[in-house]
């Protein structure tokens, strides 16, 4: 069983706070009749009872983590360095690309994902406001009429009337904070949503950025595709011209031609990946497909990925990351319920009354003689329950260590979804620049093969391999380049950026 209590200065403030209310609505009549010593030591035991918490009080868990990404550790990182980055909320600005910049903006207004997010932090600012009034009593104002007439066989068969009015108030006193323990789960809640919002904002800043990333590789490679069907067909015209010049066979043309439409018959489905991926960028901007074609249809190339990326050390990544700070929290609503279910064990104190007039006609309602009033105290303390209430607080306790667990996963997740990022980044880089190497030679021996073709100094099947083997480097190098864009996006995401945490952070971390 967990119990809390307030210091004697808290205890004192509020008692404080208390009294002096006391001349904005007693009357200089009513502080003549003093109050006894029995009652005034009630008020102040009741005072007292009101500053006691039971159950369990949050402590944010706090999580080793280590003093470098391990990658960074094993080896230095071309691109890659461990300081701070200097502003990650707006990351997207970093790949030059101002038509991403604005895309991504709108994004983050119209997208029907954060405006989902957004209603429910809406609905847990409200569920919070809920959970502070339920600190105050509940005052309705009331107000009767009634006509009625006896039966002559029975009584008299006079007419009587009667008019009534006044305000009733009931009020559950938070004796033992289960009350307070609702503010401090809703509070907690309230958080996780905000916290969600963001996480949703970061997710969407790197869903459109990819999908923009796959729009720009797409038209990269059929702009290869095209330019390798043009090559391919002066090859192939060339080859008819030998052939009618009876220099080669018709062997060579049909070879040709079997090269270019095998190169053709690649556009269709890049085509195809290119609307896909238009259509994406269209629904998270929450516009139906085709609405940005026009402006994804410009002439653009893949967003430039820095020389250098600052990542700086995990504990700060894990303070930057949403999905960590909602699991924090979430893990702080339900340490606060667990302490709501141990005070539903403990007596509940209501206070009622009323106060109003009665009379038997209208004119009469406020003169003298017609006030009435009543106070009621009453108290129920749970005696026998087969357990129930107990088991409510094993219940929750062990909601609450399901959340620690999800906390514990989603900082580890984290910490390796980070270290993923940096190995693709890394890796795709050398790739690129290895492939840009092979790109070159390729097209040096293409073109060589061509020209010594053309005066007969070789046969048909080099010009066909190295034909090939263009086309493979430059689309393979197209695909490293978007690779290292695609990593370099996952990063930023994996770090936390597209989102401003606050200045007072709860989640916890040591560095081992």
């Amino acid at each position: 069983m967990y119990v809390a209590r307030a210091s004697l200065a808290q205890c004192s403030s509020i008692l404080n706070a208390h009294c002096a209310l006391r001349p904005a609505f007693v009357t200089q009549k009513a502080l003549a009749r003093r109050p006894s010593k029995a009652v005034w030591t009630a008020g102040v035991a009741l005072g007292l009872a009101g500053c006691v918490l039971v159950g369990p009080d949050y402590v944010a868990p706090a999580l080793d983590t280590p003093p470098r990404w391990g990658r960074l550790d094993a080896a230095p990182q071309p691109g890659v360095d461990a300081g701070e980055p200097r502003d990650l909320r707006r990351w997207w600005q970093s790949l030059n690309d101002p038509l991403l910049s604005v895309l991504i903006d709108e994004a983050l207004r119209a997208s029907p994902d954060v405006r989902l997010a957004q209603a429910r932090l809406r609905e847990a600012r409200a569920y919070r406001a809920l959970a502070v009034a339920a600190l105050f009593p509940i005052v309705n104002a009331s107000g009767a009429a009634s006509r009625t007439r006896s039966s002559e066989a029975v009584g008299s068969g006079s007419l009587g009337n009667y008019f009534s009015a006044g305000f009733d108030a009931n009020w559950e006193l938070d004796v033992f904070g289960g009350t307070r323990r609702g503010i401090e789960a809703a509070q907690a809640d309230l958080e996780t949503t905000e916290a969600r919002l963001a996480d949703t904002q970061v997710t969407l800043a790197a869903e459109v950025a990819s999908y923009y990333a796959q729009v720009r590789a797409m038209q990269l490679r059929l702009r290869i595709a095209r330019d390798n069907l043009a090559s391919q067909t002066d090859t192939w015209q060339l080859t008819e011209w030998r052939s009618q010049a009876g220099l080669v066979s018709s062997q060579d043309v049909e070879q040709a031609r079997t090269n270019q439409e095998q190169t053709r018959a690649q556009i269709p489905a890049l085509e195809t990946s290119l609307a896909a991926a238009e259509s994406a960028v269209e629904i998270l901007l929450g516009q139906p497909p085709g609405a940005q074609r026009e402006r994804l249809a410009a002439d653009g190339d893949l967003p430039a990925v820095p020389e250098q990326i600052a990542v700086g050390i995990p504990a700060n990544a894990l303070r930057r990351r949403p999905d960590v700070r909602a699991a924090e929290r979430a893990l702080a609503a339900e340490t606060a319920r667990v302490a709501m279910a141990e005070a539903a064990r403990y007596p509940a104190v209501d206070l009622a009354g009323s106060i109003g007039v009665e009379a038997l006609s209208a004119a009469a309602l406020g003169g003298g003689g017609t006030t009435t009033s009543s106070l009621l105290a009453g108290l129920v303390a749970p005696i026998f329950d087969a357990g129930r209430l107990r088991d409510q607080v094993r219940i929750q306790d062990a909601v609450r260590e399901q959340a620690l667990v999800t906390y514990e996963l989603t900082v580890l997740n984290a910490l390796q979804e980070v270290e993923n990022a940096l190995v693709a980044l890394v890796r795709s880089g050398e790739r690129s620049r290895t492939l840009t190497r092979a790109d070159e030679a390729a097209r040096n021996a293409a073109l060589m093969a061509r020209q010594r073709y053309s005066v007969g100094l070789t046969d048909f099947e080099t010009v066909l391999d190295t034909e090939r083997t263009v086309l493979a480097v430059e689309d393979s190098l197209a695909g490293s380049r978007t690779d290292a864009v695609m990593a370099l996006i996952q990063l930023y995401k994996a770090l936390g950026g597209g989102w401003s945490p606050p200045a007072a952070d709860p989640v916890p971390v040591s560095r081992s």
